[in-house]
């Protein structure tokens, strides 16, 4: 059924991003829907592994102009964010229509056309794709040469032990969710963490302060890509937690090995030489974006990756918000979302003709903030 009305702005995702987006475009007084696939508002948080608990301190965890209930100081579990989010939500009593996904997105004679997955038909100006930066978990072709039958999850799929057979089990990947997964296996099973570029630990806390305190106030939060430091850490991806060091992990039992190299059956191979045969495998190996639902050429590279630029895309009227990296480190983070919102809204009342009123803080680069990532 076609949309009787063209809306100012369609948000596709009413994650942390999305709802960001939405608080902005309703502080503007912009006609505007927030859409999303899930039943619940929250539900992206629901569904990932049993045991998660955020790095960032509740004080960080929030989003603009609501706190997360408990301590500040203390670390908020997936399911509390899920919570948050959802009275975020009430809160502000922000348009969200759920239980429907977008099957198709369209342009047509400069409006957006949206086919949802209960067979609407939404029109808008602009459109701010607000799907968060990890949509689809890669897995790579060497997955294929592992036996049938031998359990294969992802970061996505994955929830707790109780899942995985007896025996040993490979975690594919060393960034913060695989050392975190590995960890949770260990002493269960006998656990084998294949590790890819090198990274950096950082501790949760330094001199009594959350390290993301100091991240905030040395500007490192709002480093921009394009700066030094901010190239130094997209190549070292560093994350807090001193506890997920290789070095405690090999302490605590866990096997680590070079990157995976190959596989055969239940044979696989790293490429430090070692070999072991498993019995199941956790793929968290990183994400991709989904981009077959948008249907406009220019919107996505020949990679069939989201082309833009400071969450700006080549597809007149269309944006982005959430993904890593936007325009700041933290971008991605719920912590840094908010700062994001206020720009793409500039540039979203630009695009519909109307002057932007608020301007984001500026990006810093600091020699402080440089000598603390290098630490």
């Amino acid at each position: 059924m076609l949309s009787t009305k063209t809306l100012d702005v369609l948000v596709i995702g009413a994650g942390q991003a999305g709802l960001a987006m939405g608080h902005e475009l309703k502080q503007r007084d912009r006609d505007f829907l927030i859409i999303d696939q899930h039943e619940r508002i929250g539900e992206s948080w629901r569904r990932r592994f049993d045991s998660l608990t955020l790095f960032t301190p509740r004080s960080y965890s929030a989003l603009p102009g609501l706190p997360v209930p408990g301590d500040p100081a203390g670390y908020p579990t997936k399911d509390e964010i899920a919570d948050y989010l959802a009275s975020y939500a009430a809160h502000f009593a922000l348009p969200v229509r759920t239980g429907a996904g977008i099957d198709k997105l369209e342009r047509v004679d400069g409006v957006f056309q949206a086919t949802t997955t209960d067979a609407d038909l939404i029109a808008a100006r602009t459109v701010v794709v607000a799907t968060g930066a990890f949509q689809m978990p890669v897995i790579p072709p060497m997955a294929r040469r592992l036996a049938a039958g031998l359990p294969q999850l992802t970061t996505e799929t994955y929830r707790n032990p109780e899942q995985l057979p007896a025996g040993t089990i490979l975690v594919a990947g060393d960034g913060a969710t695989g050392r975190q997964i590995a960890r949770e296996l260990n002493g269960r099973h006998t656990v084998i963490l294949a590790t890819g570029r090198s990274r950096r630990v950082s501790p949760h806390r330094l001199l009594g302060k959350s390290i993301f305190w100091w991240m905030d106030k040395l500007g490192i939060l709002r480093l921009a890509p394009d700066s030094a430091i901010g190239g130094f850490l997209q190549r070292t991806d560093p994350f807090p937690g001193k506890d997920l060091a290789l070095k405690r992990l090999r302490k605590q039992g866990i096997t680590v090995v070079g990157r995976l190299a190959g596989a055969n059956g239940r044979r696989v191979a790293f490429a430090d030489g070692q070999t072991a045969e498993i019995d199941a495998v956790i793929w968290a190996t990183g994400y991709r974006d989904e981009t077959a639902w948008v249907a406009i050429p220019e919107a996505a590279d020949e990679r069939g990756a989201f082309t833009e630029q400071r969450g700006v895309s080549p597809v007149p009227g269309l944006f982005f918000i959430g993904r890593s990296w936007q325009t700041a480190r933290g971008s991605a983070l719920i912590t840094g979302v908010g700062h994001d919102a206020v720009e793409i809204a500039g540039q979203v009342l630009t695009a519909l003709g109307t002057n932007a009123t608020r301007e984001p803080a500026p990006a810093i680069d600091s020699t402080e903030a440089i000598a603390l990532a290098a630490r």
